[in-house]
C-alpha cells in the first residue's frame, strides 16, 4: 500500500484550541472538515495521545485558527512538537479570547464550536461541531498541507493523521542536518556548520545541537 497517495486528499493546517481548567491549550492539526451548512457543523481529528483531546472532551468546546502561508512556520512546531502537558504553547504566541476561546492572531480565519458528538477510532477522536462563531480575520492565503511540506519542508507530527513512519528519508540527500525534533531539513545557502549558535530550528524552535548531520 503506498499511503502517500492520501496526500491527493486536500488538507489544511490549523491550531486546534481549548481550555485546561482556566490555561488555553492546542495542538497543530490538519483534518478539518464541514459536514453540513445549515446548521453549520464542522468534525475534526484528534489523536488520543493528544493534550488538547482531552481538553475537548472535558469543556465541550473547541476553536479552530486556520493558519496563512504568511503565519510564522515556529507556531507550527509549538503546537505540533510539544505536549500542552509539558510547556503553556500559548505564552509564546499572541491571542484574542473570542466567545470564551482562545484564537491565534496570526491566522486568517476561526471557527468556534460546540462539541455535539464523537466517535472513536483506535487512534483518534473524530469531534462533531455546531458552530457558534466565525469569521475571516485577513485576506492571506490559507496554508495547505502541501505548501507545509514542499515550501516549509515539515513533516508530519507522530500524533498526525497523516503520519508516515521514515517520512521523506528515501529521498533525503546525504550531508544534509536534519532536525531531529520535528525532522525539517535545513537547505539553506549559509553552511550549517556556519550558523550561528543561536540558530534555532525554524519550525519547532529547537536549538542547533538538536540536528544531525545523514550520513
Amino acid at each position: 500500500m503506498n499511503k502517500n497517495a492520501f496526500r491527493n486528499i486536500s488538507y489544511g493546517l490549523y491550531v486546534l484550541s481549548s481550555w485546561d481548567n482556566t490555561s488555553p491549550t492546542g495542538c497543530t492539526i490538519n483534518s478539518v472538515m464541514q459536514i453540513t451548512s445549515e446548521p453549520a457543523t464542522i468534525a475534526i481529528s484528534v489523536n488520543h495521545n493528544n493534550f488538547t483531546n482531552s481538553c475537548i472532551d472535558k469543556s465541550g468546546k473547541f476553536a479552530i485558527s486556520v493558519l496563512s502561508v504568511n503565519s510564522d512556520p515556529s507556531i507550527i512546531g509549538t503546537f505540533g512538537f510539544k505536549s500542552g502537558k509539558d510547556v503553556n504553547k500559548f505564552e509564546s504566541v499572541k491571542y484574542d479570547n473570542i466567545q470564551g476561546m482562545p484564537v491565534l492572531k496570526d491566522c486568517c480565519a476561526y471557527i468556534i464550536c460546540e462539541v455535539i458528538n464523537k466517535m472513536e477510532t483506535d487512534t483518534h477522536t473524530v469531534f462533531l461541531g455546531k458552530v457558534v462563531d466565525a469569521d475571516i480575520l485577513s485576506d492571506g492565503e490559507p496554508m495547505t498541507y502541501a505548501y507545509y511540506h514542499k515550501v516549509i519542508k515539515g513533516k508530519s507530527p507522530q500524533n498526525a493523521p497523516t503520519y508516515i513512519a521514515n517520512e521523506g528519508k528515501e529521498n533525503m540527500n546525504k550531508g544534509k542536518y536534519v532536525c531531529s525534533v520535528c525532522g525539517y531539513v535545513y537547505d539553506g545557502e549559509i553552511p550549517f556548520e556556519n550558523l550561528p549558535d543561536d540558530y534555532k530550528c525554524p519550525v519547532c524552535g529547537a536549538p542547533k545541537s538538536a540536528f544531525v548531520k545523514q550520513q
